[in-house]
């Protein structure tokens, strides 16, 4: 016990009788950076003796210290010195380098073969063809977003920046951003915090995402104020509006901004007070229904000037969406487009929970929405995006072979800016000026030169699509399909997407005779009238 209590406080006692003993010599000028430095960590120690909330910093007082100190870099240890080139926490290093190199229009070829192990479970590759196509110019990938009932349609590019809030990100990623949409010609979603005035500044295509807090139309008691959101909507700036219903990170829990990032200019933006945690809600007050919820999207219709008018939500219960299909088979009402997002996104904080267990994963949410509105005869009349960990023109091609129009992307446009992925955007406190509000962070991100990063990622990305797609024998991205993936299932056999997943036929779910039991399960489950399930 004794020498447990020595070993303890050894150094402790140590700076304390150094410190005593080399008071009377302090006019020997040599020993005074010794006897300060004792001094100070003597009285951390005498703080650590003193303290309640550490029990380590009790028991070992100054030592006990170190652990605290490495604990608070341990992320930027394993990032730059122990982490693997295929490590995916959240995103690889081979993933991040090469947005970089993209967005800094460097060349991102690599030497000496892959990296990557191909008789690994799960290695996915696009089978190539003995007759490759010419290469088409990809600034014609572009997709037409409007139904018959919309009066103002919307080209968008194939590769788009997703939801990101001013508030959550800086003025000057936010401006950044724009910029290189505008420069770009791709469109740059709002996230749910509304239109700031950084939004407006360079001018570049936006979609309006409206989430449960209705931030930018939103009345004193947090409800949706329709003046106010036809005076926004109207801005020539805006090209769609996009309802969040739910966010891959988090599906189901809603938001908040905490209130020391609340600024006067984010509660001017959002119609909200400051000193307050800003929240949105987990669901939306303007419809509870399937039915409910179309004739939401006929009001924003209506009230934008006939602008496209879609949804974005990560796949939770299945039979949900399939009543909203119901009731739009019901009613006749359409929604423009629909953006599928993953479990696996998340720019945002979320509880662990909800990050690790929550929500379906892009592919299967994907695959499943395409497959019902296929089988209910209305996939030609609304267009799909996907978001979800794309960063590539190979993860753009995945989705698009399972029955996505478009892809956005959120973190790998904020690599384009400088993201070093600390994964402190939520402390106010970000190393690079990305998501902060601390305005001398942010002055560290330069507008002029990130936006050319930004536009430059995309672009970059889109060629690469391009050269992946003639290698493949395909002129455009409309035909890429499940044929043509492939995906290894074990060191002996591998399987095009086609084999391993079920596609339904046109009208499938209309006409009684419905492959598999999951699909005639859930909509036979499915109500136009409730998101609560029939009796299956």
């Amino acid at each position: 016990m004794n020498l447990s209590l020595l070993s303890r406080y050894a150094f402790f006692a140590f700076c304390v009788l150094f410190t005593l003993a080399s008071l009377p010599f302090l006019a020997h000028e040599w020993l005074w950076p010794f006897t300060l430095l004792a001094g100070v960590l003597s009285l951390i120690g005498i703080g650590d003796l003193l303290q309640t909330r550490h029990a380590v910093r009790r028991n070992y007082p100054i030592l006990g210290n170190i652990r605290y100190l490495v604990e608070g870099i341990r992320p930027e240890i394993r990032q730059y010195l122990l982490e693997g080139d295929a490590e995916q926490l959240p995103f690889s290093r081979a993933q991040r380098s090469l947005v970089y190199a993209r967005a800094k229009n460097e060349g991102s070829d690599k030497p000496f073969g892959t990296l990557s192990d191909v008789y690994q479970n799960g290695f996915e590759f696009i089978s190539h063809s003995m007759r490759p196509a010419p290469l088409t110019d990809p600034c014609s990938f572009r997709v037409e977003i409007g139904g018959p009932q919309c009066s103002q349609p919307y080209s968008a590019s194939l590769f788009n920046i997703s939801a990101m809030s001013f508030g959550s990100l800086s003025a000057n990623a936010i401006r950044a951003l724009n910029q290189g949409a505008k420069l770009g010609e791709f469109y740059h979603d709002t996230g749910e915090g509304s239109i700031s005035p950084y939004h407006r500044e360079h001018g570049g295509d936006l979609v309006w995402e409206l989430g449960s807090g209705y931030f930018g139309c939103r009345a004193s008691d947090g409800r949706f104020d329709p003046e106010r959101f036809a005076v926004q909507a109207a801005s020539p700036q805006v090209k769609m509006i996009e309802i969040k219903l739910s966010q891959g990170a988090k599906p189901g829990h809603g938001g908040i901004l905490p209130k020391h990032k609340v600024t006067e200019e984010i509660a001017n933006t959002r119609g909200v007070p400051m000193g307050e945690d800003c929240i949105s809600p987990s669901r939306h007050s303007a419809f509870s229904t399937p039915i409910e919820l179309l004739q939401f999207i006929t009001q924003l219709r209506e009230l934008s000037g006939g602008k496209p008018v879609g949804f974005k939500f990560c796949l939770g219960h299945p039979w949900e969406f399939m009543g909203i299909v119901k009731a739009m088979l019901e009613t006749g009402i359409l929604p423009d487009f629909i953006v599928v997002d993953g479990k696996e996104g998340g720019t945002g904080a979320a509880p662990l929970e909800f990050t690790d267990h929550l929500g379906v994963p892009l592919r299967e949410g994907l695959l499943f929405v395409h497959n019902t509105l296929v089988g209910s005869n209305l996939r030609d009349k609304i267009r799909l995006g996907a978001s979800g960990k794309i960063v590539s023109a190979f993860d753009i091609a995945r989705v698009l072979a399972i029955g996505a129009d478009w892809a956005n992307s959120a973190r790998g446009f904020m690599f384009a800016i400088g993201c070093i992925q600390s994964q402190s955007c939520h402390t106010n406190k970000c190393p690079t000026g990305v998501a902060t509000q601390d305005p001398l962070r942010q002055r560290a991100l330069v507008v002029e030169d990130k936006a050319q990063r930004v536009y430059n990622f995309h672009r970059n990305t889109l060629k690469a699509l391009a050269e992946m797609l003639a290698a493949a024998g395909l002129d455009h991205p409309a035909q890429i399909d499940a044929k043509h993936l492939v995906q290894r299932m074990s060191a002996t056999e591998i399987k095009l997407f086609a084999q391993q997943h079920v596609f339904l036929a046109p009208g499938e779910l209309l006409g009684g005779q419905i492959e598999g039991e999951f699909y005639e399960r859930m909509w036979r489950m499915a109500r136009a009238d409730s998101f609560d399930p029939a009796a299956a």
